[in-house]
């Protein structure tokens, strides 16, 4: 469980790579394309290594796996620009995941959409 520094940090670091992302990467590569936006940031207890989990939104899926992968092949870039925002003796290691919540939660959707098309309807209630 996180203790209240944890968590402040944690929101932090989301905001923080978010900025570093949607700006200065952005500039720096032409491979960013799609909304990225960073869903959740776990930093460790020690702060020595972080997990950092993005959302891509592309045309296709080809699209967003080419710039989730831009984006973990400049991790060091992040963390640098993470080190020059954060004031602090050090910054974590980032670990980039796929946060695919959105596509799971969707899913959810169209299947209880799916199930109450299917319910027959009873107009006879009296």
């Amino acid at each position: 469980m996180q203790n209240m520094r944890g968590k402040r940090l944690s929101g932090e670091y989301q905001k923080a790579v978010y900025e570093i992302i949607s700006t200065k990467l952005k500039y720096k590569t032409s491979e960013i394309k799609g909304l990225v936006s960073v869903t959740k940031a776990d930093v460790s207890p020690d702060l020595k290594s972080a997990k950092i989990y993005i959302s891509v939104y592309g045309k296709n899926r080809e699209e967003e796996a080419a710039t989730f992968a831009e984006i973990q092949k400049h991790a060091g870039f992040i963390r640098h620009e993470l080190a020059q925002v954060m004031t602090m003796r050090t910054v974590p290691e980032l670990h980039f995941f796929v946060d695919d919540s959105m596509e799971y939660g969707d899913k959810i959707d169209r299947i209880i959409k799916g199930i109450h098309d299917t319910e027959p309807k009873n107009d006879d209630v009296t």
